[in-house]
């Protein structure tokens, strides 16, 4: 690429989310620590620097820094929630701890300003912050404010150094597209040119070159992430690849007979399909900590692919489908650990494979999506829905039987062809139900009964970063309650998640 803008990641949970939204504008970028020194990043030559939000408050002893200088090195720096603490600690400002926190929707009021170009004066920003900045350091002018932030965004436009308390990285922030736009196009003078095709090419070149004539084998459960991934890999490693799709007994109805009939007729792949449902479910017996379990499964799945590599010999690497919100939640650097997903967090300490690719590390879910179709896939596989690798299991709230599992499984179907059957289904981005470890009093016919809660999850997002619940009509919930509990044995009530994410996540474990 002929430009780039560096992210300096000081560990917020929105870190590689905001690398998401410039490559989206069209213009690269590339993720550094914090503790990257001035010398690495000029030698990169970047067009623009954009410091992340973080946890932490840049007065702490503890607090992670940058080198001072870095604000005089003449490129054009954004920074955003605690990078914009960071820029008024290191100007000379104050940062104090405010009276009142803002957390969520905000209005946001504009004084104007180059970053604010084409943004009306009152618009809504998603604000996450306790601490403000309370003095402006020397030199810089206030750009916007809200009731309660009076510096919600500054500048000193003859250095070309911008902040915002807000985060224009998040959806809900109505115009940060646009002051994403201003600062990549306007400040930094960027010309774009990123696009998914390219990263596609360059990912196949690169797996090209690290696998060589070596054996390489995919863990492929049948989502558009873990498909993806394989396909880059057939495409640089060709019949060198051996996919292993593992039943850990924790699938979604009828799942292992789909994606065994969808990988052997659609793909030329080398597949074997690994019946490990006793192997799972028996580690999993009497687990009920969510963490637990996600570790688990994340060792069991290594376990299985360790073993049938052995049947192949000699394969030194294995692919698998992680995402960028895997790593992030799973914590990196000094994000805090949201949940660890079995691909990440959950691994073991000791693996026996040379290597573990990881071709879409880099990538958000619609991004891989994008990639798909560069790559060809049909559109039924790209977009079709979400499934977590630990299935079932951080769906059930408690203990994992299969008693449990075959109940959720009903519900879920149900709620799924509902779904499907009105049409809902390409504008919700993910939709499941739970089987809660709520047991509760009902009555069906003149009877007393005492049986679970179901509970129905539906999202819209396009980063599975952030999210909102759906708002699906209630007689389409009406119509998936009277199924479910007419259906389905041993539950007798149905309630709809309405939470957000944040605060919630998208998997109730």
């Amino acid at each position: 690429m002929n430009e780039l803008v560096v992210v300096l990641d000081f560990g917020g949970q929105y870190s590689h989310l905001i690398a998401r939204r410039v490559r989206e504008c069209g213009v690269y970028c590339e993720v550094l620590p914090h503790t990257a020194s001035s010398q690495a990043i000029l030698e990169k030559q970047p067009r623009g620097i954009i410091f992340t939000g973080g946890p932490s408050s840049v007065y702490a002893a503890d607090a992670p820094l940058c080198p001072p200088e870095i604000l005089d090195l003449g490129i054009p720096i954004l920074g955003i929630c605690y990078g914009c603490h960071l820029i008024a600690h290191l100007a000379g400002g104050r940062v104090g701890t405010a009276a009142v926190g803002e957390y969520g929707r905000t209005s946001l009021t504009v004084a104007g300003g180059p970053l604010f170009d084409g943004v009306p004066e009152r618009s809504v920003c998603w604000m996450s912050h306790k601490d403000y900045v309370a003095v402006l350091p020397p030199g810089y002018r206030t750009a916007a404010q809200t009731d309660d932030c009076p510096h919600a965004a500054f500048e000193n436009t003859k250095k070309g150094v911008y902040a915002v308390q807000f985060h224009p990285e998040v959806e809900h922030t109505a115009y940060g597209e646009q002051v994403l736009r201003n600062f990549l196009y306007r400040i930094c003078k960027c010309d774009g040119g990123w696009e998914m095709g390219g990263y596609v090419r360059r990912t196949v070149t690169a797996l090209r070159e690290k696998i060589g004539d070596k054996k390489v084998l995919c863990a492929l459960s049948g989502g558009v992430d873990s498909m993806v991934a394989a396909v880059l890999a057939y495409k640089a490693a060709g019949k060198q690849l051996t996919c292993i799709f593992v039943d850990h007994g924790l699938l979604r109805k009828e799942e292992a007979e789909q994606v065994a009939r969808f990988c052997t007729t659609e793909f030329d792949m080398h597949f074997i399909r690994v019946d490990a449902r006793r192997q799972f479910l028996d580690k999993l017996s009497g687990v009920t900590e969510p963490e637990a379990k996600r570790k688990i499964i994340g060792e069991e799945f290594i376990r299985v692919f360790e073993a049938e590599a052995k049947k192949l010999g000699a394969v030194s690497f294995l692919v698998q489908g992680t995402i960028y919100p895997d790593v992030i939640e799973s914590g990196v650097g000094n994000a805090a650990v949201i949940k660890s997903h079995h691909n990440v967090g959950g691994l073991p300490d000791v693996v026996e494979f040379d290597e573990i690719l990881e071709p879409l590390r880099l990538l958000f879910k619609d991004e891989v999506r994008q990639a798909g179709l560069e790559l060809g896939l049909p559109e039924a596989l790209v977009w079709r829905q979400p499934f977590p690798g630990p299935g079932l299991a951080v769906r059930i709230i408690g203990e994992i039987t299969e008693d449990k599992l075959e109940i959720l499984r009903e519900a879920d179907a149900i709620f799924r062809e509902e779904l499907e059957r009105t049409g809902l289904h390409r504008s919700i981005s993910q939709y499941f139900a739970v089987l809660t470890n709520l047991r509760s009093v009902g009555v069906m016919g003149d009877f007393r009964t005492y049986d679970y809660t179901v509970g129905l999850r539906a999202v819209t997002t396009s980063d599975f970063m952030t999210a909102d619940f759906s708002r699906i009509p209630y007689e389409v919930l009406e119509k998936v309650s009277g199924r479910i509990v007419n259906e389905v044995r041993h539950v007798n009530r149905i309630v709809y998640d309405i939470t957000p994410k944040p605060p919630a996540t998208i998997e109730w474990e």
